[in-house]
Order: C-alpha cells, then sequence, then structure tokens
C-alpha cells in the first residue's frame, strides 16, 4: 500500500465499485448526490454531487502524480547514496543531497496539506484535521468577514453607484420588447393577487372601510358647499327643467285621476256636478301652473326654488340642527342591509372589470401601463436628475437592509456552515481545492530538492 492509500484507505479499490466513495474520509458509498446536512440546525445544506465526484477523481489523480514523485526522489536518494558509498564521485553526493531534501519537502507538504482534512495517517496529532475541526469557528469568521467587508454601508453605496442602477433601468425599459415583457409580467402578478383573494374577505374590508371612513367624515358641510355652488352656477336648472316637464306629463297621463282625488276630498253635501267642476277648474289649474314654470325660466315659482336651495345650502353649513339630522340620515343610510350589500358587490364588479383589463392585451389598462412604462424608461434613460433620485432611493433601501439584518445575514452563513456534517464538508472543500494543494506537494518535492542540492552545494564550497 503506498502513502496514497494510507491516505485513504477506500483509494485502493476501484471508485466506481459498489460500496465505494469518491471521496476521502469514508468507506461508505455515495455514487450519487448526497445531502450533506448536520442535525443541529435543521438548514438545508449542500449535496455531494457527480461534479463533485469527477472533482474527487481528479484530486486522487494528482495525490498520486504528488506521491510517485516522493517515491521517486526516494529511490533516487537510496541509489545516489549506493553510488555514493561504492565511490561513485562527488555527483553522488550532490544528488543524494537533492534527493533527501525532496523527500523532506514533500512529506512535509504531504503533512501540512493532510492536517487541513484528517489526521495524518489516523493519528490524533495536535492541530490536525482543522477543517473538521473548526468549521464551526470558520464559519462564524466568515461571517463576520462578509459582514464587515460586503455589508457595510460605503461598500454597497459605492458599488450600487459604480452600477447605474438608474440609467441601466431606463436603457431597458425603453425597448418595447422590455416593456410588454414587464406589462406581461404586471399583468400575470395582478390576475394571480386578486385570484388568490377571496371575494368574501375582500368585500368585508371594503365594506368595513367605507363604512367607518363615511361615519368619519361630516358630510353636511361638504354637500352644503357643493349646492351653494351648484345654484350659484345655475346647474340646478336643467333638473328643475327635468322634474316640471315630468310633473306637466305626469298630471296630463293621470287627468281623471287628479279630478276623481278633488271629488273624493269634497264635502258629502255638495252635488256631484259642482265637485266635478270643481275637480276639473283645480286640474286646469294646475296643469297652467306647472305648463307656466316649464316654459318660463324666471317663473316665480323658480326663484323660490332657487332661494330655497340657497338657504338649504346655508343651513348645511351653518345650522346645528340641519347638520345634525342629516348624520343622522347618513347613519341610517349606512346601516341598511340593501346599502351594505351594493358596497360588498362593489369589489366584485371592480375586480372582474380589473381581471378582464389583465387579461386582454389591448385593453385600455395594459396598453396605459405599457406607455407608462416607455415614458418612465425614455425619462430615466436621459434625465440625469431622475437617474440620481432612483439611484438613491435604492441605495438607501439596501444600506438599511444590510445594516438593519447584517446580524441575520452573517448568523446566516455561519448558522449554515455550522450545520454541515463535518466529514462531507472536508469532503466537499477537499474535492474543489484538493488538486492545487496537491500541486504543493510537488512544488515541495522540487523546491526541497533544488534547495537541499543549493544548501549542499554551498556547504562543500565552504568546507573546501
Amino acid at each position: 500500500m503506498n502513502s496514497t492509500d494510507r491516505e485513504h484507505p477506500e483509494n485502493s479499490r476501484d471508485p466506481k465499485a459498489p460500496g465505494t466513495d469518491t471521496g476521502p474520509g469514508t468507506g461508505r458509498g455515495r455514487g450519487k448526490a448526497k445531502a450533506a446536512g448536520g442535525p443541529r440546525s435543521g438548514l438545508p445544506s449542500f449535496t455531494y454531487t457527480e461534479a463533485d465526484a469527477e472533482k474527487q477523481r481528479g484530486v486522487r489523480r494528482m495525490k498520486a502524480m504528488a506521491t510517485g514523485l516522493l517515491l521517486f526522489v526516494a529511490l533516487v536518494f537510496a541509489l545516489a547514496t549506493w553510488a555514493e558509498n561504492a565511490g561513485a564521485g562527488p555527483w553522488a553526493g550532490y544528488v543524494a543531497a537533492a534527493a533527501e531534501a525532496g523527500m523532506v519537502g514533500a512529506l512535509a507538504d504531504w503533512f501540512a496539506v493532510t492536517a487541513l482534512f484528517r489526521h495524518p495517517l489516523g493519528i490524533p496529532i495536535p492541530h490536525t484535521a482543522i477543517i473538521p475541526h473548526k468549521k464551526d469557528q470558520l464559519g462564524a469568521s466568515l461571517g463576520s468577514f462578509v459582514g464587515e467587508n460586503f455589508l457595510s454601508e460605503d461598500v454597497v453605496r459605492g458599488r450600487l453607484r459604480a452600477l447605474g442602477i438608474g440609467r441601466r433601468l431606463g436603457t431597458w425599459l425603453s425597448e418595447p420588447a422590455n416593456a410588454d415583457r414587464v406589462t406581461a409580467e404586471l399583468s400575470t402578478a395582478l390576475r394571480g393577487a386578486l385570484t388568490v383573494l377571496r371575494d368574501s374577505d375582500v368585500q368585508a374590508v371594503v365594506g368595513e372601510a367605507i363604512t367607518r371612513r363615511a361615519n368619519a367624515v361630516e358630510i353636511a358641510p361638504g354637500v352644503g358647499k357643493t349646492l351653494e355652488k351648484v345654484v350659484t352656477d345655475g346647474a340646478h336648472h336643467r333638473a328643475v327643467d327635468l322634474i316640471c316637464g315630468r310633473a306637466h306629463d305626469w298630471l296630463v297621463e293621470h287627468a281623471d285621476m287628479v279630478m276623481d282625488s278633488v271629488e273624493g276630498g269634497a264635502p258629502g253635501w255638495t252635488p256631484r256636478f259642482v265637485d266635478r267642476k270643481v275637480g276639473e277648474r283645480v286640474y286646469r289649474e294646475l296643469l297652467r301652473y306647472l305648463t307656466e314654470m316649464r316654459d318660463v325660466p324666471d317663473h316665480p315659482a323658480r326663484g323660490a326654488i332657487d332661494r330655497f336651495l340657497t338657504d338649504f345650502a346655508a343651513d348645511l353649513q351653518s345650522d346645528t340642527d340641519t347638520r345634525a339630522r342629516v348624520e343622522r340620515m347618513k347613519s341610517d343610510l349606512l346601516s341598511r342591509s340593501e346599502v351594505q350589500d351594493v358596497i360588498a358587490s362593489a369589489w366584485s364588479s371592480v375586480r372582474a372589470m380589473v381581471i378582464s383589463a389583465a387579461e386582454d392585451d389591448r385593453s385600455e389598462l395594459r396598453l396605459r401601463a405599457r406607455a407608462s412604462l416607455l415614458g418612465l424608461g425614455a425619462r430615466l434613460a436621459t434625465d440625469e436628475r431622475l437617474q440620481g433620485k432612483l439611484d438613491g432611493w435604492v441605495e438607501d433601501a439596501a444600506v438599511y437592509v444590510v445594516t438593519t439584518y447584517r446580524g441575520e445575514i452573517t448568523s446566516l452563513i455561519s448558522e449554515t456552515v455550522a450545520s454541515w456534517d463535518a466529514e462531507h464538508t472536508s469532503r466537499k472543500i477537499e474535492a474543489h481545492i484538493g488538486r492545487d494543494l496537491q500541486f504543493i506537494r510537488i512544488n515541495g518535492t522540487v523546491v526541497g530538492a533544488l534547495a537541499g542540492l543549493l544548501i549542499y552545494t554551498v556547504a562543500h564550497a565552504l568546507g573546501g
């Protein structure tokens, strides 16, 4: 068994055979991806994938090369020593010294590399198996390093400022295809949100919000000001015209009913033909009066209506009794079930309208959203002041997040590392950096041999 096999006894078996591990530290097979989470925190961890297994095979090849070089210099040392003792000449001493120093360098670097991941030769030498034993401390140090060097306010602001997010976003949004994409995504999100919401819940919230808002605001002064402005502007004249016209038409259509009503209210001792004459006279006077109101703009009755509305508008704004009566009417009206049903049903109508507009590519909602995005993109791409505002908002938001939640972010790193199984962590790290570490062993052998040769040469030169 060579030194590579002593480091990993399982390496002497076929790595593809059943029960053969694809990495160091265990003899159980894990040909497929295997979770490497620890039991302490329950956090999700990494998996040892086929890519990691391929990297581990590369590590083993480099280990074999480094170990082969160690065996080669050991063989050279043995032969050179034999040749020197056999009187082959001074050259044998130089070769033996170089080979001896190469062996020392190779063994020292083998020990150093192995000590990172496990106890060399299984011997629990102090300060070896550093990664398995110091994994939690490394995670805490990594979290602190990230927090101090990547999550500081100056670093975040500088990086975001260099990116020029406002200008880039504006340039991107000003492209019609990108604006169409954002519009479609927003429409999908809107439809999804409206679909998830339950109508009963939203209706209850909307109804309660409208009722609470209406009860909290006194409407009489506002209604009075509006009515005062309407009367001042003469905007109510059309309503008066409509009422007079409808009243006139009603009288024409129901003449018999009006006259019958008048006759029915007459005393019983009067003759019926008298009652009939009185009814006809009353009907004619009413019809004449309404006809004049309808056709004469400056009719006295119209002036009386104007004065009444003006006085009522003033009372709504200043008369305490009138305002209180209006508030009671408002409360009574809002408490009626019919009104609450109308308020609640408003959500269903709005929801159906919005969903329909979001699904229609040519709807006014989506066209306006697309136009707004294109306009925003064009402004962002050219307006430096607007770019500065957006960049400032992004920077402030990012700084707030990293400064407020820096502890949670760094603790996520340390807790995640702590949740990893020590053995699997070593295997994962070794799979990624082990090949370069084996080059250290090779370089140590070569550099050691050169250093030994130099030292031997200097020593002989000084001794001579």
